[in-house]
């Protein structure tokens, strides 16, 4: 089981990333909270993983910090939730807002996220419940740094292409295509005058689906 990498971001196509590790390209899928805190490509990263084994694949899951992990691992115990939905949960809620809503019941929140229905997410109030009870709500991921300094955004690239990767990453994780796209423009608009960077447009959208 591979639990842990360290080398440098080679790609960053989210969900995707490479991470090339002492001259062995790992293919990693992260959630986007992780892919926020990304620093820019060619910079040394550590990440915390877990391994799913098929027949047919290996895949490996990203985070930055070994929390995340750990609430990725409970989520895939749950009934009905298997690696890219409990990917999409944590790429749409940071684990101090999914602990929260866990706390307070709160199936709305819940039910915002792409491949979560009333029932899932009525059955992940009941199952992680116990299992998140101890967990400290005062945790801000945005804290943690995956390589010890300061994250730097990645370099932006023209605004189309920006949209489309960040439109298609938003579709890997579930969501509509007219939904994506629809939220991305929304998203462009709020971040006038800014340098765009896919990852800008992401938060921005992600944040817009969950406030709907």
């Amino acid at each position: 089981m591979i639990g842990r990498l360290e080398g440098m971001l080679l790609e960053k196509s989210p969900p995707a990333l490479l991470l090339d590790v002492a001259g062995v390209g790992y293919e990693i899928e992260a959630s986007m909270q992780t892919h926020f805190r990304l620093p820019e490509r060619g910079k040394k990263v550590v990440l915390y993983t877990h391994q799913v084994i098929r027949e047919d694949a290996h895949l490996l899951f990203g985070f930055s910090e070994k929390q995340e992990r750990d609430v990725f691992r409970i989520l895939i115990k749950a009934n009905g939730v298997g690696p890219k939905l409990a990917l999409s949960i944590l790429s749409s809620l940071e684990v101090k807002e999914l602990v929260r809503s866990v706390h307070d019941g709160d199936i709305n929140r819940l039910v915002k996220v792409p491949g979560v229905g009333k029932k899932t997410a009525e059955r992940l109030l009941v199952e992680l419940r116990d299992r998140l009870e101890t967990w400290n709500l005062n945790v801000d991921a945005a804290d943690f740094s995956l390589d010890g300094g300061v994250l730097s955004a990645s370099a932006s690239s023209p605004a189309q292409d920006v949209r489309l990767e960040a439109e298609q990453a938003l579709i890997a994780l579930g969501y509509k295509p007219a939904d994506a796209s629809k939220v991305l423009i929304q998203a462009e608009k709020t971040l006038e005058g800014q340098a765009l960077t896919v990852e800008s447009l992401l938060k921005v959208a992600l944040k817009s689906m969950a406030a709907r």
